[in-house]
Parts: C-alpha cells; sequence; structure tokens
C-alpha cells in the first residue's frame, strides 16, 4: 500500500504567510465574514506564544555558526604599555635611578588541526540546528490546532445559543398556550407551571449560553489579537470525507516514521551521541598551527626595539584531570540510554494519538449519521406532540419534552460535526502532514459570503 504523507516546510513557507496575514489585516474590515483561513493568517501574525516560538527558532538557528567557529582559526592581538623605575646599585655601592616607558605588540593566529572534541561540538550544533525547525513545526501545527479548535469552539457556542434561543421561544409559546388554555379550563394550572419552569430553565441556560460564546470568543481573540465580528459556519449539510487510507494500522505506522514529535525526538538522540563522542574524545590529544608577530620597545635591553616572527606546531596531550573526563563520558552515556527510551515512548506515543484521532474521525461521522436521523426524528416527534395537544391526546408535558429533546439533538449534532473536523486535523498531525493545504481543505467546508 503506498501511503503519502506530504510533511511540512514551514521554514519556507513562513515569509509569505506573514506577508499575507498583513495585507488581510489591513483589507479585514471589508470582510464580512472571517473564515478558517483568514484566522489562521491572523494568528500566524499575532499569536504570541507562535511569535516567542518565532524568535527561539531564530537564536537557535546561531547554534551551527557558534558550533563551526570550534573548527576556524582564532586571532588574537594584544598591547601593553608601562612606565618602568628601576634602582640599579653597582658593585661599589653607588645607586642609579633609570626611567623609561617599554610598549610591547603581539599578533597570534592558532589555527586548530586536530580537535576531535571540536568537530563532535560541530556535528552536535548542526543536529541542534535540525532539532529547532522540528520543534518550530511542531508550533506551527500547535497553532493550526489551537487556532481550528477556538474557531469551532466560538461556532459551536453560537449554534448552542441558537438551540437554547429557539427552544427559549417554543417554550414561552407554549407557556402562552398553557394560559390560554387554563383561562378557558382545558388544562390544569399544573400545566402553566410545567410550562413555566421549563421557559425559566431555557432562560437559565440562554444566559450560559451567551456567557460561554463570550469566553470562546475571548480564547480566539488572545490567539488571533483581535476578535471577529462573524465567523463563517459550515455548509447547510456539509458531507465530512473518510480517513484515506481507511487502514488504522497506515497511520499508526506512518505517525511511528513522521510524527514530528517522533523527528524531534530522533534528533536529540543523535545529539547524545555526538555528545558521548566528543566526552570519549576529551582522552585524546590535540595540534594546532600556532603562528604570531611580536614588537617591543624596551630601552633597558641592548636592543631597543625588537621584533620576533614565529611559525610552529603546538601539541597538547592530557594526561590526567580529576577524573572529570570519565565522569562525563559516564554521564553521557546514560543520557544516550535515556535518549533511546525518550525515542520508543515517542513512537509509542505517536502511533496511540493516531489510533486515537482515527477513531475521533470514524466514530465522530458515524455520530453525526445517527445524530441527523435524530434530528429528523426528534422535528416529527415535536410536530406530531404538537398537533395531538391540540386535538387533545398529548399533555403539555410531552409537548416541553419534545422541545428540550429537539434542541438537545441539535446541540450533539452541532459539536459532534466540530469534533470530527478537529479529529481529522489532529490525524493529519499525527503523522506531520498538518498544514496550509489542510487549513484550505477543511476552510472549503465553510460558508462563506
Amino acid at each position: 500500500m503506498n501511503i503519502h504523507f506530504p510533511g511540512l516546510s514551514v521554514c519556507q513557507r513562513f515569509p509569505k504567510h506573514i506577508a499575507l496575514a498583513a495585507v488581510l489585516a489591513l483589507t479585514a474590515g471589508m470582510a464580512s465574514a472571517a473564515d478558517l483561513f483568514q484566522v489562521y493568517l491572523d494568528a500566524l501574525a499575532n499569536d504570541a506564544r507562535y511569535a516567542a516560538a518565532r524568535a527561539q527558532y531564530v537564536a537557535d538557528q546561531e547554534k551551527v555558526v557558534q558550533g563551526r567557529s570550534g573548527l576556524l582559526p582564532v586571532i588574537a592581538a594584544s598591547a601593553g604599555a608601562n612606565r618602568n623605575d628601576n634602582e640599579i646599585q653597582d658593585l661599589y655601592g653607588q645607586k642609579t635611578d633609570k626611567r623609561y616607558n617599554s610598549e610591547s605588540y603581539a599578533l597570534q593566529l592558532t589555527a586548530p588541526l586536530f580537535r576531535p572534541q571540536n568537530w563532535r561540538q560541530y556535528q552536535e550544533s548542526a543536529l541542534q540546528t535540525e532539532l529547532a525547525e522540528s520543534i518550530f513545526a511542531q508550533e506551527t501545527q500547535a497553532l493550526i490546532l489551537r487556532t481550528a479548535e477556538a474557531y469551532f469552539n466560538v461556532l459551536n457556542a453560537r449554534d448552542s445559543l441558537g438551540a437554547i434561543t429557539q427552544l427559549r421561544t417554543a417554550a414561552g409559546e407554549q407557556l402562552e398556550l398553557a394560559r390560554a388554555s387554563f383561562q378557558v379550563g382545558t388544562v390544569t394550572v399544573t400545566d402553566v407551571h410545567e410550562a413555566q419552569s421549563r421557559f425559566d430553565l431555557a432562560s437559565a441556560q440562554e444566559i450560559a449560553a451567551h456567557n460561554t460564546l463570550d469566553v470562546a470568543h475571548e480564547t480566539l481573540a488572545r490567539i488571533i489579537g483581535h476578535s471577529p465580528e462573524r465567523l463563517a459556519g459550515l455548509k447547510p449539510g456539509v458531507a465530512l470525507s473518510d480517513p484515506d487510507p481507511a487502514d488504522i494500522s497506515a497511520w499508526e505506522d506512518a505517525a511511528e516514521k513522521n510524527d514530528l514529535g517522533v523527528q524531534g525526538q530522533a534528533l536529540i538522540r543523535e545529539i547524545a551521541v555526538r555528545t558521548l563522542e566528543r566526552q570519549r574524545a576529551g582522552h585524546l590529544p590535540t595540534l594546532d598551527l600556532v603562528a604570531n608577530i611580536s614588537r617591543s620597545n624596551n630601552p633597558s635591553m641592548t636592543a631597543e626595539h625588537n621584533k620576533s616572527r614565529a611559525v610552529g606546531l603546538q601539541f597538547d596531550m592530557p594526561l590526567y584531570q580529576g577524573g572529570s573526563v570519565l565522569s562525563r563520558t559516564r554521564e553521557a552515556a546514560a543520557l544516550k540510554i535515556k535518549a533511546d527510551a525518550d525515542l520508543e515512548e515517542a513512537r509509542r506515543a505517536a502511533a496511540l494519538t493516531a489510533r486515537e484521532a482515527y477513531l475521533g474521525v470514524t466514530s465522530g461521522m458515524a455520530q453525526v449519521r445517527a445524530l441527523e436521523a435524530a434530528q429528523i426524528s426528534s422535528t416529527s416527534a415535536l410536530e406530531a406532540n404538537r398537533l395531538g395537544y391540540k386535538v387533545g391526546v398529548r399533555i403539555n408535558i410531552d409537548v416541553l419534552n419534545a422541545q428540550s429533546q429537539l434542541a438537545d439533538t441539535l446541540q450533539q449534532l452541532s459539536r459532534a460535526r466540530y469534533d470530527t473536523v478537529l479529529a481529522q486535523l489532529r490525524l493529519k498531525a499525527a503523522v506531520g502532514a498538518l498544514g496550509e493545504d489542510e487549513v484550505r481543505a477543511i476552510n472549503a467546508l465553510l460558508e462563506t459570503d
């Protein structure tokens, strides 16, 4: 089975995202409703957590430069000036004071020829730069998931408020009908009290739903830097797609290889291997090329001005360093074993995450289909109970229960749809394939003006 899970090229796409986000920010006032892709671009430009990750990524790019410096020559210049006051006593006890100024200048170049530790350090720094790219890619995927979750939480809260408002309106109508019927003696006061109770309950639920919607708006605003006036919702009757391929084992295998967390942990393991090699290299000798030029001016010497040039090799052989090399080697060996275990744990966790996301998609779609059927049944049941109430074969509580059932079904259906969409994004993230294309694909399911 051939499965293609495209990776992320976050670092290459980043400048384009920011430029486009800036343009959309200027024209946001002209848009009638923001969609998921526009909100995602706003998040790229304004999310504080992502901005911190971006700055950390830029900082980590300097690690390879710092590691490379250990392989390059070092040039140092020095200069000194002294005021000398000497008292000289000859064999006959006569003292002579001699005062003079002396200066010295030196320029030295040291080029490493054989430094195993420096080479291992450079390899570590190169891997740390790759790790920084992997971490930044993970933050980009996390931003997509956080933005989508906040976006659909707003839509879900809005749908729930609509369903509860509809329930409150229906309960109010039923309350008025019960009062009118009580006036003519066709129902008892119990029916009025039941209708009043349901109306009050729906009113309380409406207040809570308003609060939930406000919190959802603020959560989204925290990510994108502002609160959009309106968000595009899912198209009516939108059809969600099954996972492709429809094989949970294929997704688990792909997650064990392509999950960004697994890739990052694999890089951490490679860094641990290089660290162990670097610590072991502490026993090895070093060889440097050393060249220096110096000049001194000292009137007390026979030759007042002295110039010297020297080129040579400097060999150092560590013999005993108090046991620190062996200790650091044992420490690095233990950390390498830890990195192996962490990598295996990351693979297992990635497989489990992929399984959960896959089942979230499949079970979510089954729930959506069942709740869509339940919506039709609940609507029919409500109409039948209303008709039965009018002709006297149903009582007030039957109508109220049918209204509540329909409102609850609508809320569950809304939540199931959004959870399924989010599960699709999490499944893509589990195999390291969540990027702009996936955001666009979900965005195509929205009803934009």
